[in-house]
């Protein structure tokens, strides 16, 4: 094994590490439970806000506990800034992928599929799809999707998915895990799901396509010499 890829391996695994011990020994339910003292301060609320996007992918949540704490505290009006916080929560595990995850044939396959379905469009129908986003990320990292493309495309992906979590924080009398899953209403899930399928579908049968006409055209045709 060379060494960039030993090296992979290894920074991989120390960030899965950290990873797992921030899930275990933090929860999203802590800082749901002091979301009144939070909300009670729209400047305490907006800075707990930032510090919680900067330190979330260490700790595992869903992007979506960012949407439904703004949506309790400042409203519909609180979904510019929840939306900025989901995208820009979602780099650093993109941007370590990107480093250190581009080796081997997943690599390779993931950034022709890219090159053949459009960036943008890849990480919008990747963001629809009701899938961990941390797992999005370093697939697009992976694929080696470039920074402005993977920022504008979570953007857009990721709509409707704050949208719900801002709305269910916005009705939510009080704040529990329970508003966590309020926010992926089944209606929801299923019309997002539809939509990454009706966005990539067709440009994923081409590059099927494209890669099944290639392998043949390498095969031997009976009767050459």
């Amino acid at each position: 094994m060379d060494r960039s890829r030993l090296r992979a391996r290894v920074a991989l695994g120390a960030a899965l590490a950290v990873v797992l011990a921030g899930t275990l020994l933090v929860s999203p339910e802590a800082v749901l439970s002091r979301a009144a003292w939070l909300v009670a301060d729209p400047v305490r609320l907006v800075a707990a806000s930032v510090a919680l996007a900067a330190v979330r992918p260490l700790v595992a949540w869903p992007t979506t506990v960012l949407a439904v704490l703004l949506g309790y505290g400042l409203g519909p009006a609180g979904f510019p800034l929840a939306l900025a916080l989901v995208a820009l929560t979602s780099v650093p595990p993109f941007l370590l992928a990107r480093r250190f995850g581009q080796v081997g044939e997943l690599a390779e396959s993931g950034a022709a599929f890219v090159d053949h379905t459009g960036g943008v469009r890849s990480v919008v129908a990747s963001r629809l799809v009701p899938a961990p986003s941390d797992v999005v990320s370093v697939a697009a990292g992976i694929a080696g999707v470039r920074l402005s493309v993977f920022l504008v495309g979570t953007a857009i992906g990721e709509i409707p998915w704050v949208l719900a979590g801002v709305l269910a924080g916005a009705s939510a009398e009080s704040l529990a895990a329970g508003d966590l899953a309020s926010a992926a209403d089944l209606r929801l899930v299923a019309a997002a799901g539809l939509a990454a399928v009706l966005l990539l579908g067709p440009r994923a049968y081409e590059w099927y396509l494209d890669r099944d006409s290639g392998d043949d055209a390498g095969d031997p045709v009976d009767g050459d010499s």
